[in-house]
């Protein structure tokens, strides 16, 4: 797996931009991981001298290209400018690739495949969207090897080791380790570049490795930027709800696989109140058994966490931090040969800035315990050491998000039916998968079951879908904010009334009358009374009794923005589900509301005196969902 005799060392990124033309020529196929790992400054580097040179080539195969959000609408531009210069830094080298991608100016010469695209970014890109490869994480290595990939570059941290100066993959050991080895194995060569940065935190474990695992190190000391932070956004009272039942399915003693957003947030929020305040959470599941959702599987755990987790996703966020913190995540696992105790493996990481430095300040048994690994090694089974990592994997939930659900039971979480990708495949069909060979193991699908497009409400239950993710003889559980649908080995009709028992019921009738139309449903069937009281006003009941004690609030985990920001930021949120119509009538009957109100926000906004007709607007349709807000938590 070593390369052979010490690394090139190299101290500016352009060199090892004409090192690589120089030992490759002019057309080069170069991998780079997914998300935090990238070298920015050394991509914007290649990337500019292709794009000025049209008689080179490149090739980049990577996924998650992650910049600074710029968002269109006036308001929210408004919001995130002065934030991302606070988060991010005013040297931070957004990725000019990914940029020039999203808007389709990628010129002829470059061409860029990637396996996930941050949420959204790619849906009007025609570029990006052709050269999209659906591909399971733990098949990306192969994918690699396939297309002839030259060269691998990513960032490194620096460390030592018993006193010799070791390096580590820090947040991307996931594919780099499985696609080192696969060329070692068909005796190709492969061109290895570090990019170390000093802010990135050091793993041991099979993160690290010694100098000699790579060709070419860059030390350059105008590497400084900001490393790449999520800005945690809020969560809703939705979201609350179906963290809430989520919760309910995770068994202590057992293994936790738990991705990133919203919904992963209200899981860990629910699961450390279920460990601090057992009496309140018990209280809040009671009252969410007394609505109208389908039977819930048995065994539901509700109680503190006695045992403890053992961690096991791909994707390590902030989530298991404050588990850890919490002392939930303490169930190890022991390497038979090492001894080595392990709370939590994971293939890479992404988080906010308080994430990173908990990492980086890591000790003892945390440190140790805490171990990023190959993604073969985390995302699947088929390993010489089977045996045991069955073992080890007790009682595992598998929590993933998705799109859509149909009745029948299959998934969409990464492509709309038109064909175009939104995220992508990732992990999930990996975990799905592994849930069901694996011992008292469950997948568990959460959705919230409606969304609003143009003003209007639409069911994310839905007949059917033209581009699934997970086939419907995957289905196992699935989670909405009305409750709990087991549909692991059920009929068809069992599962479709399982499902209609946990969708809004605005929507009910319809679905109904279509199964019934298709022979999947009996004709005489109706929703079962509890059922039919699935409305929004269903979930604020539910969490009354939490919201009376400041608990699952927007802001569960934490938060990037100040105090006055966040209120901003859950207003814009409000608008954004707004169709046009309503924004307008709300800017309209906002003229009449006191602006002073909100003389703090209004300031923030640089719309406390507002100049023109379009700011008066702003101003207005601010203060209106400022005002909506401020009347929500009155009610609660």
């Amino acid at each position: 797996m070593d390369s052979p005799g010490a690394p090139q060392v190299l101290h500016h990124a352009s060199e090892a931009a004409a090192e690589i033309f120089k030992r490759l020529g002019q057309h080069v196929r170069i991998a780079t991981p997914l998300g935090l790992g990238k070298p920015n400054e050394l991509l914007n580097l290649l990337y500019a001298r292709v794009k000025d040179d049209p008689c080179l080539q490149l090739t980049l195969y990577t996924a998650l290209s992650l910049n600074p959000p710029e968002p269109k609408p006036e308001l929210a531009r408004r919001l995130f400018g002065p934030f991302s210069l606070r988060q991010w830094g005013t040297d931070y080298p957004t990725l000019r690739y990914a940029k020039d991608g999203a808007r389709d100016y990628l010129p002829s010469n470059v061409k860029i495949h990637e396996f996930y695209f941050q949420a959204g970014t790619a849906l009007a890109s025609e570029s990006l969207q052709r050269a999209y490869q659906s591909i399971n994480y733990t098949h990306v290595a192969e994918s690699l090897l396939q297309a002839d990939v030259q060269v691998l570059v990513q960032l490194i941290a620096r460390g030592s080791q018993q006193g010799n100066v070791c390096y580590s993959l820090s947040c991307n050991p996931d594919v780099t380790l499985d696609v080192v080895d696969l060329y070692a194995r068909h005796a190709k060569p492969l061109l290895r570049i570090g990019v170390i940065h000093p802010d990135l935190p050091f793993l041991g474990g099979e993160a690290a490795v010694a100098p000699k695992f790579f060709d070419i190190i860059v030390d350059d000391s105008t590497t400084r930027h900001e490393l790449f932070a999520l800005p945690r956004l809020p969560v809703t009272d939705t979201d609350h709800a179906i963290g809430l039942y989520a919760s309910q399915l995770v068994t202590d003693g057992g293994t936790l696989q738990l991705g990133i957003g919203a919904l992963s947030d209200a899981v860990v929020e629910s699961l450390l109140l279920r460990h601090r305040d057992n009496a309140l959470y018990s209280q809040l599941v009671a009252a969410s058994r007394t609505g109208g959702d389908s039977t819930p599987p048995s065994g539901l755990d509700t109680g503190p966490f006695v045992h403890g987790l053992y961690g096991l996703s791909e994707l390590v966020s902030d989530g298991f931090m404050h588990l850890r913190m919490a002392g939930i995540l303490k169930r190890q696992i022991i390497d038979e040969k090492s001894g080595t105790r392990t709370y939590l493996h994971g293939a890479f990481y992404l988080g906010s800035k308080d994430f990173y430095q908990w990492v980086r300040t890591l000790s003892g048994d945390d440190f140790t315990g805490m171990r990023l690994t190959r993604v073969s090694r985390v995302n699947d089974l088929y390993d010489p050491n089977e045996l045991a990592l069955r073992a080890q994997r007790k009682h595992p939930r598998f929590l993933n998000t998705c799109m859509q659900v149909t009745l029948l039971g299959g998934a969409a979480s990464d492509t709309l039916e038109d064909g175009r990708v939104i995220s992508g495949v990732g992990g999930q069909y990996n975990f799905v998968s592994m849930a069901h060979e694996l011992q008292d193991s469950r997948s568990i699908l959460m959705l919230r079951s409606t969304r609003t497009e143009g003003g209007r409400r639409c069911s994310n239950i839905v007949w059917s879908h033209g581009h699934l993710t997970i086939p419907r003889h995957l289905r196992d559980i699935v989670v909405t904010e009305y409750g709990i649908a087991d549909i692991r080995g059920k009929s068809d009709e069992e599962t479709i009334c399982a499902l209609l028992a946990i969708t809004d019921s605005e929507f009910q009738p319809a679905l109904a009358k279509i199964a019934k139309k298709n022979g999947k449903l009996a004709k005489d069937y109706e929703i079962p009374a509890g059922a039919r009281l699935n409305r929004p006003g269903k979930v604020r009941q539910l969490l009354s009794a939490a919201r009376q004690k400041s608990i699952f609030g927007p802001f569960p985990l934490g938060s990037d923005f100040t105090p006055v920001e966040e209120r901003i930021v859950v207003a814009l949120e409000r608008l954004q589900t707004a169709g046009k119509l309503r924004l307008a009538l709300m800017g309209i009957f906002a003229l009449d509301l006191d602006p002073g109100l909100f003389k703090e926000e209004l300031q923030r906004m640089k719309l406390d005196s507002p100049h023109g007709l379009k700011e008066r607007f702003l101003r207005s349709l601010l203060v209106s969902a400022l005002s909506a807000v401020a009347l929500d938590r009155q009610l609660d």
